[in-house]
């Protein structure tokens, strides 16, 4: 390491006290004045404005929201490239120059994000609302919000750009049917409010190149291309922050300072290197379009061959080739664009640039995944569709969008699916009675049984419910987290036995809960004849109730169809075993407590999301059970009227993933058993399982 300390790099320790210490204390009279409220505070306030049917404030706060968060982004972009180009690295390189740079564009980050946006530099958003807002949730509520507020043409616009994240939601759809009817409703309302420049550049211009109108595709492809590469930039700038990485606990680290540096520095490489992949995936959806930013090329220089422009063709077939080294295709048009021409030419330079970049970062994820001891595999991102061999081909695709191909990365991830496809198991139990089989309902590993449990324990396991379930259990606190129209409650076994053992229920209710739930996985796994032993992963009593004055044209679903243990992708087809799905469920359970309430019923789909393929009306009783991957896309219809409560239970063959809260409640039943049959003599204190 370097011995001399120069003036600027000891500063630049201070700068990194100043900077660490402004999260408690600044005086910053230009950071005072800026009065940007954290976003999802005013989120949190639209939410219950909804909730209180104050529709005019769920739009100003929602909206408000919406900025602010869009506010908070551009900043962190912008202050993250400013102070990168203030303090540079240089060639005279050393650790302490290193540290110095780190250090100085820390404090520069600090002080300018503080001055930008005030107070909320310091505020931590919770995961679960950043989640929503990359889902685009808020736009459902601002959906509904307008539709009450009697201004259709924002409602459209709404329910536009929650529907382009989530093309499941089929019902949604359905909404922007209507809205298409309504006066004062026109084509142009129907906008993406959060469209991304550079595909929506994309998408139009390859619209006009289908229509013939090459000069105006040019124009949008080399719009396209100046959006892409600045929208990798500021996804670079985004990675410029604190970083999580999958099995590390950076509180418990033992490693030097140099090991703690290689480490971060290897997760923000990984994070820009993922940006590839980010500005080819449209939102809502897990696979990138294939071969995105070469594709642009490809059609520029068959754009520029059709307005007689050879110059610009060869340069593009050029730049199209750096992708993708002796494509036989583009090689035949540029010795063609050669030989018109009579010279050679150059591909692009910002493609030049930004492969090179890209190669460096290749290499450098490959030394320091190994330093973390984590595999990382180079993949193709510039894989391509194939060739089209004549000059009047043009590239394939419809509107513009490419079809899903998962590449290299993806190579182990598959369609979840259990490895026997066995059923017809005895049903355990005498009263227990078999309804319809997986060919009944138009699928595989699925069954409907009735009579699981009686009316009388369907009528007690109901008190239970209103007694111990509370709002947002199990949804980490979010009171509505499907849909704005209906209230969930929920609550564990655990939860009730604790309940049970305080006298705020009947123990014998709380012992009931625990006990149909070991009765309803002792069916499932002889009914599906598994070789081992079904263990729960997840238990729990959940009630949905349709909120009253929010049910009029109601259209949405009540749980939006998806997977239990991989990630549906209806476009693709395919529904990928990655987190954060429970990959490790392998099949579920739905046991009905009622069905005095109106809509709520449970469906089968195709992967598509859209193509029903049966329908469960839920009774007292009746329990559907299921394997949980990808063969089994599910949902449940709006409750519009009324409470639905059931017991959800999900089960995994792999004990390492066992229920946590289960394991507890077992322990709980074990000591109340040996007390009532060694009596009270006996020291044993439930209490302290719980």
């Amino acid at each position: 390491m370097d011995g001399n300390f120069s003036p600027a790099a000891i500063f630049s320790v201070v700068l990194l006290t100043v900077a660490l210490s402004s999260s408690s204390s600044s005086s910053s009279s230009s950071a005072s004045s800026v009065l940007l409220e954290p976003y999802d505070l005013l989120y949190e306030n639209a939410v219950r404005a909804f909730y209180n049917s104050d529709y005019t404030n769920v739009v100003r706060y929602m909206e408000g929201a919406l900025g602010s968060y869009q506010e908070v982004r551009l900043t962190r972009v912008r202050c993250r490239v400013r102070c990168q180009d203030q303090h540079p690295f240089d060639g005279t390189f050393s650790d302490l120059r290193f540290a110095d740079v780190v250090l100085q564009r820390a404090a520069c980050m600090n002080s300018c994000i503080e001055e930008k946006i005030g107070i909320q530099s310091l505020h931590k958003v919770s995961e679960d609302v950043v989640q929503d807002f990359h889902r685009r949730i808020p736009y459902n509520y601002l959906q509904l919000a307008y539709q009450k507020l009697k201004q259709p043409d924002k409602a459209a616009a709404a329910a536009h750009t929650y529907f382009q994240a989530n093309p499941e939601h089929v019902e949604m759809g359905q909404n922007l049917e209507q809205y298409k009817d309504l006066q004062g409703v026109e084509e142009e309302h129907f906008v993406d409010r959060e469209a991304r420049p550079h595909q929506r550049s994309f998408t139009a211009a390859v619209r006009l190149y289908d229509k013939g109108d090459h000069e105006g595709a040019i124009a949008l492809f080399e719009e396209a291309l100046v959006e892409y590469y600045k929208g990798d930039s500021e996804c670079r700038a985004l990675c410029q922050w604190p970083q999580r990485f999958e099995g590390h606990d950076y509180l418990r680290y033992r490693y030097s300072l140099h090991e703690l540096i290689s480490d971060h520095f290897t997760q923000v490489l990984h994070c820009e290197h993922e940006c590839v992949r980010d500005l080819a995936t449209r939102p809502g959806r897990l696979s990138p379009m294939e071969n995105y930013l070469p594709l642009h090329y490809d059609y520029l220089q068959f754009a520029y061959f059709h307005v007689d422009r050879l110059e610009e063709a060869l340069q593009c077939s050029l730049t199209y080739l750096l992708f993708h080294e002796g494509k036989e295709s583009m090689t035949d048009n540029v010795e063609y664009y050669r030989e018109m021409l009579e010279h050679d030419g150059k591909p692009r330079e910002e493609a030049a640039w930004y492969l090179r970049r890209h190669k460096q970062e290749l290499e450098l994820l490959l030394i320091g995944s190994k330093t973390m001891g984590v595999e990382f595999t180079e993949g193709n991102y510039w894989s391509s569709t194939g060739g089209r061999e004549d000059s009047n081909r043009i590239p394939s695709g419809t509107d513009g969008w490419m079809e899903y191909v998962p590449i290299s990365e993806k190579k182990d991830i598959t369609v979840a699916a259990p490895q026997q496809l066995k059923e017809g198991g005895p049903l355990v139990y005498e009263n227990v009675q078999l309804v319809q089989n997986s060919a009944a309902l138009n699928g595989t590993q699925r069954v409907l049984l009735d009579h699981v449990i009686s009316e009388e324990e369907c009528s007690e396991l109901r008190r239970l419910a209103h007694t111990v379930t509370m709002a947002g259990d199990g949804y980490r606190g979010r009171m509505s987290p499907h849909t704005p129209n209906e209230k969930f409650e929920g609550a564990t076994v655990l939860k009730t036995l604790q309940y049970g053992y305080e006298g705020r229920v009947p123990m014998r209710s709380a012992r009931l809960f625990y006990d149909i739930s070991e009765r309803a996985r002792q069916v499932i796994e002889s009914y599906f004849l598994l070789n081992s032993t079904l263990h729960f992963s997840y238990t729990h009593l959940v009630c949905r109730t349709a909120i009253t004055g929010q049910q009029d044209h109601r259209n949405d679903l009540s749980h939006p169809i998806h997977a239990d243990n991989c990630l549906l992708d209806p476009e693709a087809n395919e529904c990928w075993k990655e987190p954060p799905a429970y990959t490790y469920r392998d099949y579920s359970a739905l046991l009905y407590l009622n069905g005095d309430f109106e809509g709520g019923e449970f469906i089968f789909t195709e992967m598509d999301a859209k193509t029903v393929t049966a329908s469960v009306k839920p009774l007292c009783g009746r329990m559907v059970g299921f394997s949980s991957g990808g063969e089994n896309p599910h949902g449940v219809k709006a409750v519009t009227s009324g409470q639905r409560c059931a017991v959800a239970m999900w089960f995994t063959l792999d004990p390492l993933f066992r229920e946590l809260e289960r394991l507890q409640a077992d322990e709980v039943i074990q000591a109340l058993d040996t007390q009532s049959v060694l009596g009270p003599g006996l020291n044993i204190n439930p209490k302290d399982e719980l």
